[in-house]
């Protein structure tokens, strides 16, 4: 039996694994990065070991130092929770060589589903229904645009390798092809080190569902119905829930048998998940299983135009062998703790129930809370959170404790939030309001636009589809529930206070600026959500001001507002929101970037490609240097034509937040 489990990953899964251990008695090992030496999962487990170095390469990926954690703290079994090493077979194999428990699959199953093109074909063999799709196996563009015909667009240039969005590029003409297939191959070989690629063709606005699977050593395979997880950003899920609104009882059966027979296909040990596209309106597709053998083993696997014709409801997308980052929706509609179950299959456990036991309670809906900016394209927000407080009514599956820092090297997840109610409307309210009123104090997140999310007169319909963040987006830039001015009205009064409780002299005489008998006191700006602004008392009145809260009143409503202090920034509080305000400096400082030396780093990050050099033209929106940050990558334009002065920058430095990247001079 396991007695010690190390843990190898960080963040929010590494606690929910020491805390699925620790109900079992199982004793628990982490391991962190030098970024991550103060996170809560370090001071969490029963021992801890250090790993040379920051990034994702040189600690959580380097199966060197996590088995020589293992080693040190005599761990008998490792849990690689998601991403990084989880779905690595050569990583599993070495694992059991070194006679460890791997807590996952055979690694036989994750090489088969690891490369996104053969599981596909493995799927066809179980029945799955698949989509037209191309493997590129030559770097002739010519051979390129033939696939793409036989697949028909709009088209998928995707990572075989890869997963998470990177190494995908969404294609809808010819002559956008070509790069499109350049620029994926080379975020594949920088992400996963195989810069194979191949095509799929691309549903506009399917449903992303997926299946839950258990399976043991013994043979038993079961599902535990689906999620959905159809809304998305940059093909990354934000938003999931179990059941779906669109799957009936009917649909979930022939999904469930299909995920189980592609399962025992494998004889698929531990917890997986198998994707599909569900088109829920007509569409007519290739039957890639009806295509002439010949034609399968040509070097373009592509499918040709001619073959038959069917319908087909949902569509094999991929399989994860490993657990999900939404498993905790499907936990709470069936009743299981999915990663004490994947601990008692290492142990050789049979899955302790038969399908016929599954059966669905109520509805849960899991959002992701990232340190992001949606009015700015989801830019990462790196940087202190210096307040993080929530009530305990949801699951809150927590990345950081009341504080922390939000690292530049790796994903921007603050947490997951979860609710689980007898219907999916008593879920949404329920999820709304938790996240609404949680005090979140730092970089900028995805909060408001998770809030108006759940709100939606759309979602709460059921209409939800890979597309609904582009179908709306006003959500990005919601409108707030607590109008401006009675928090800006709450970060004056509360930061005069602070002044008058700090002020050694404010027994002597009153606060604020000393001015002459007769001079006008000098208007003071505030920096908020929506710019600079001045502030009034027009129809405002304040009741009980202290440092840190007061009551606003506004056209005969009370608003009770809680405020903090950050760093210069007065950080506002109510039960339906949340905003930001600092006092605009009489004498700003000079802005370093605004002297036109050239495009600076938004986030601090490692340059991955430098694509001009020294005396080189340029226009306005070209591309210059692309940083990568945070799992994605950030492109930094010209923003007028110009000549290259100086390159600043390397491939494979990195750079810090609002460093100048390119200097450029005027054209000659």
């Amino acid at each position: 039996m396991i007695s010690t489990l190390l843990v190898a990953n960080r963040g929010e899964i590494a606690r929910r694994v020491i805390r699925g251990a620790r109900t079992l008695g199982i004793r628990t090992v982490a391991i962190y990065s030098a970024p991550d030496a103060d996170a809560p999962h370090v001071a969490e487990a029963d021992r801890a070991v250090a790993l040379r170095g920051s990034t994702s390469a040189e600690t959580y990926l380097d199966a060197e130092q996590v088995l020589a954690a293992a080693r040190a703290t005599g761990a008998d079994a490792v849990h690689p929770g998601y991403g990084f090493l989880s779905e690595n077979a050569a990583f599993a194999r070495r694992v059991a060589d070194a006679g460890l428990t791997w807590v996952g699959p055979d690694p036989a199953s994750i090489e088969a589903m690891g490369v996104k093109h053969t599981a596909k074909a493995l799927a066809r063999e179980a029945g799955v229904p698949t989509l037209p799709d191309a493997l590129l196996e030559t770097d002739d563009a010519a051979d390129w645009a033939r696939a793409a015909e036989g697949v028909g667009f709009p088209l998928l240039v995707k990572a075989s390798a890869g997963g998470g969005g990177s190494g995908m590029r969404e294609v809808r003409s010819p002559d956008a092809l070509a790069d499109a297939v350049r620029s994926a191959r080379a975020e594949a070989a920088r992400s996963f080190g195989d810069d194979t690629v191949f095509l799929e063709r691309l549903l506009d606005a399917p449903r992303h569902i997926e299946i839950q699977v258990l399976g043991d050593a013994h043979g038993h395979v079961v599902h535990l119905g689906e999620r959905e997880c159809s809304i998305q950003r940059r093909h990354q899920k934000v938003v999931e829930e179990a059941p779906s609104p669109a799957v009936s009882p009917e649909l979930r059966e022939r999904m469930g048998a299909t995920a189980v027979a592609l399962a025992e296909k494998l004889g698929y040990v531990g917890a997986g998940t198998v994707e599909f596209l569900l088109e829920d309106a007509d569409f007519l597709t290739c039957d890639v299983s009806s295509v002439d053998a010949s034609v399968a083993a040509a070097p373009l696997r592509s499918v040709p135009p001619a073959a038959t014709l069917t319908q087909a409801s949902f569509y094999f997308l991929e399989m994860n062998t490993r657990l999900q980052v939404e498993h905790p929706v499907t936990e709470e509609v069936y009743g299981v703790d999915l990663v004490a179950l994947q601990l008692a299959i290492a142990d050789g456990e049979e899955v302790p129930f038969t399908q016929a036991g599954v059966v669905p309670r109520g509805h849960a809906i899991e959002v992701r809370l990232y340190a992001e900016d949606p009015s700015a394209g989801d830019r990462p927000s790196p940087g202190t959170l210096h307040r993080y407080r929530h009530d305990t009514t949801l699951r809150w599956e927590d990345a950081l404790g009341a504080s922390g820092e939000i690292s530049a090297f790796y994903d921007p997840m603050i947490a997951k939030v979860i609710a689980h109610a007898p219907t999916r409307a008593a879920a949404a309210r329920r999820l709304s309001a938790g996240l609404a009123q949680a005090e979140i104090h730092g970089p900028a997140t995805n909060r408001d636009l998770l809030v108006a999310v759940l709100r939606d007169a759309d979602f709460l319909a059921g209409e939800t589809r890979t597309d609904f963040l582009e179908q709306h987006a006003a959500l990005r830039t919601p409108e707030p529930a607590t109008p401006r001015v009675v928090h800006l009205a709450a970060a004056v009064a509360c930061t005069s206070a602070a002044r008058r409780a700090n002020d050694p002299l404010k027994d002597l005489a009153p606060p604020g600026w000393r001015l002459l008998r007769g001079t006008p006191r000098p208007a003071i700006a505030w920096e908020g959500p929506d710019g600079e602004v001045v502030p009034t008392n027009d129809g405002i009145t304040l009741r009980d001001p202290t440092p840190d809260g007061v009551r606003v009143t506004l056209d005969g409503v009370e608003y009770r507002c809680r405020v903090a202090h950050h760093d210069g920034t007065a950080h506002v509080d109510d039960g339906e929101g949340h905003s930001a305000w600092r006092e605009v400096p009489r004498l700003p400082a000079p802005d370093a970037a605004a002297g036109g030396a050239g495009p600076v780093s938004e986030v601090p990050g490692t340059v991955v490609e430098v694509l001009v050099a020294e005396g080189e033209h340029v226009v306005a929106g070209q591309k210059l240097v692309v940083l990568e940050a945070m799992k994605m990558e950030h492109p930094a334009l010209a923003a007028a034509d110009g000549v290259v002065e100086t390159v600043h920058v390397a491939v494979g430095q990195y750079v810090e937040a609002h460093a100048t990247l390119v200097t450029l001079g005027t054209p000659g």
